[in-house]
Parts: structure tokens; C-alpha cells; sequence
């Protein structure tokens, strides 16, 4: 697996954190930023990294800003991301589980740290259900085909 991890001002600790686990769990990760203290717009940011995990340079990408709020709206403009916001880590299995999510937002400013890794170390190592969940992630992508 190969994971794309970015934030904004707002995430830059957050985002720290999930590369320290990333090394820990031996998982191949590129970081792109941001490393500033002053104020930046996350579109930049989400989107590149969105368009990576979009074209399969990536197989999952991982997004951090203040709320996560910002983050997950900008990546979810790119077709084929299915980007969800999580904070806690039930949401975490079940957006692997069902939805097939392939990025993950969260938020510094609503979550520390050991939640954080831990939501990521569930939504890294959980697999899809398909199933009858395939059937809906099927009608999403037919979805986006067509607009």
C-alpha cells in the first residue's frame, strides 16, 4: 500500500503524528505538505493529493486540517475519491468496510493525537466488504460517469 498524506496550517502536527505511525506500520507514504506556520489554503493541498489517489498513483490518501471538514469537501471534488471525515473509530471501520472510502480527513482541532493514530491504523487495515455495499459504491461511480 502507498499512502498520499498532506494538511494545512491547521493539521501540521496532526499530520506528523500519522507519519510517525505510517514508518511504524511499514507503510510506503509520500508527504506533501504543508510545512509553514502561517495560513494556506487547503484546496491546495486536498486536491493534488486527491488527483494522485485518483489516478491510481496512490492507493489511499490522507488529509488533515483543523476540523477535516475543509479537507474532505476540496477531495471529494475529484471524481473517483470517496473521502470521509472521521473522528471516531467506528466510522473509521465502517467507512473501509462499506463505503470503500480510499481517504480519510480529520481534524486537529477536534481530535489528539492517540485517537487520530488510531483511527488511522483501523481505516488503513480494514478491507471493503463488497457485498451488497458493491452494488452502491457501483451506483455512485455511475453516477460520476455520467456528470
Amino acid at each position: 500500500m502507498k499512502v498520499a498524506l498532506a494538511s494545512d496550517h491547521g493539521g501540521t502536527n496532526l499530520r506528523k503524528e500519522i507519519a510517525d505511525l505510517l514508518n511504524e506500520l511499514n507503510i510506503e507514504f509520500e508527504d506533501f505538505g504543508c510545512d509553514c506556520e502561517g495560513s494556506v489554503d487547503y484546496p491546495d493541498y486536498a486536491l493534488p493529493v486527491a488527483e494522485k489517489v485518483a489516478a491510481g498513483d496512490f492507493d489511499r490518501g490522507i488529509l488533515i486540517c483543523g476540523t477535516g471538514i475543509g479537507m474532505s469537501i476540496a477531495a471529494n471534488k475529484v471524481k473517483g475519491i470517496r473521502c470521509a471525515l472521521v473522528h471516531d473509530t467506528f466510522s473509521a471501520k465502517a467507512t473501509r468496510g462499506h463505503n470503500n472510502s480510499n481517504m480519510l480527513a480529520m481534524g486537529e482541532r477536534v481530535i489528539g493525537p492517540g485517537l487520530a493514530r488510531e483511527i488511522a491504523s483501523i481505516w488503513l487495515q480494514e478491507e471493503f466488504e463488497g457485498g451488497r455495499h458493491e452494488n452502491r459504491i457501483n451506483k455512485m461511480t455511475e453516477y460520476e460517469s455520467k456528470h
